[in-house]
C-alpha cells in the first residue's frame, strides 16, 4: 500500500476536522463559563444591601432589602418541576423602604388536584428585610409567544420584565431575588444553577474531539492505495 491522499478527500477533510475542532473550543470554553457561573452561585460573596441598580452587581450576588409584600398581585410561574411533580414558581413584587420595585422568586408549590387549583400564596405586608440571590428572570429555551393571564395571582409563563411593568404599573428592577432558604414566607428553595453543568459540556467537547480523528482515520484509510492504482 502507498500513501497517495485524493484531494477531494484531503479537502473535505481539512473542512470537517477544522470545524469539529472548533465545536469542541467553543464547548471547552462554554465548560470553564458554567464552572466560573459556579463558583460564584455557591459563593455569591457577603450580602450587600441592594443598590437601585441591581445589573451593577455580579450575578447570583448575596443582597438584602427592606420593604413589604405586595400580596394581593402576585405571579405564578407555570410548568416548574420539582422531584418530578409539576407546579409554579412564586414571584411575589416586594415594595422597597427606599421606593421601586423587585421581584422575589419565593419558591416553588404543586398545583392542587387539578391546574385550576392553584396554591394557596398568601403572605401578610407587614414591613420585613429579606434576603437572597440575584438573578435573571428565568428563562425558557425557547421564547414563545403566550396569551396574558389575568386575575391574581396569575399564572405567567417566563414574562419578561416589560410584561411585569405592564402589569404592576411600575418597572421593576431587572432582576429578581432568589430567596435565601432561611428566610420565613418561601417555599420550596431547592435553588441550583440553571443550564447545562460543566460537566456536560466537556463531554459535548469530547464528542467534537472524537468526531475530529474519526475524519483524520477516514481521510487516512481514503488515503492508501494498492499498487499500480492511480487516481
Amino acid at each position: 500500500m502507498r500513501f497517495a491522499p485524493r484531494p477531494f478527500a484531503t479537502l473535505a477533510a481539512a473542512v470537517a476536522v477544522a470545524a469539529f475542532t472548533a465545536l469542541g473550543l467553543w464547548q471547552l470554553d462554554r465548560a470553564g463559563e458554567k464552572r466560573a457561573l459556579a463558583a460564584d452561585f455557591a459563593g455569591g460573596g457577603p450580602a450587600l444591601s441592594l443598590p437601585s441598580d441591581s445589573s451593577a452587581l455580579p450575578r447570583y450576588q448575596r443582597v438584602t432589602a427592606r420593604g413589604r409584600y405586595d400580596a394581593e398581585r402576585q405571579f405564578l410561574l407555570d410548568n416548574q418541576v420539582h422531584d418530578g411533580r409539576v407546579g409554579v414558581q412564586v414571584l411575589t413584587p416586594f415594595s422597597l423602604s427606599g421606593g421601586g420595585v423587585v421581584l422575589v422568586n419565593r419558591g416553588w408549590l404543586p398545583f392542587g388536584r387539578t391546574r385550576a387549583d392553584l396554591p394557596d400564596v398568601s403572605v401578610d405586608a407587614e414591613p420585613r428585610m429579606i434576603a437572597g440571590r440575584l438573578d435573571e428572570l428565568p428563562q425558557p429555551g425557547i421564547l414563545l409567544g403566550a396569551p396574558p393571564g389575568s386575575g391574581w395571582p396569575r399564572l405567567v409563563s417566563y414574562p419578561q420584565v416589560e410584561d411585569i411593568a405592564a402589569a404592576l404599573g411600575v418597572t421593576p428592577h431587572a432582576r429578581m431575588i432568589r430567596l435565601d432558604p432561611g428566610v420565613p414566607d418561601g417555599y420550596v428553595r431547592d435553588w441550583r444553577l440553571p443550564g447545562t453543568t460543566p460537566v456536560r459540556h466537556l463531554g459535548y467537547a469530547i464528542q467534537w474531539f472524537a468526531f475530529a480523528a474519526t475524519a483524520i482515520a477516514i481521510w487516512l484509510a481514503l488515503s492508501l492505495r494498492r499498487p499500480g492504482e492511480n487516481a
